[in-house]
């Protein structure tokens, strides 16, 4: 599997619409820019047939050193962020299960 980075998306963008590769840049860097700021107070992010960004709240739990038998510490509870796919995304992503099955099964 490959990675797509920022950069891909911008020169895919670029190519696809016959904008300036920088304006492209700036318009996708102040959306991500965007979604951090929202985040970052909390809110939701939710866009439709993508998903939505929660931000929630992990628990408080105890930590365990495998290297250190008995040794044990607190983890404190922190905000963190949840990805909940949206219904296109999982309808196109389930396509590739029969692929990924079959790519698993033939390293085996």
């Amino acid at each position: 599997m490959a990675t797509l980075t920022k950069r891909e998306i911008v020169l895919n963008i670029s190519n696809e619409t016959g904008l300036v590769q920088h304006e492209v840049f700036d318009v996708v860097q102040k959306t991500l820019d965007q979604i951090i700021q929202a985040l970052a107070k909390g809110d939701n992010v939710e866009l439709r047939n993508f998903g939505v960004f929660e931000v929630k709240l992990t628990k408080p739990r105890v930590g365990r050193n495998p290297n250190v038998p008995g040794s044990s510490f607190a983890i404190p509870a922190r905000a963190t962020v949840r990805f909940k796919s949206g219904k296109i995304m999982k309808q196109r992503v389930s396509q590739l299960t029969a692929q990924l099955k079959a790519g698993t099964e033939s390293k085996t």
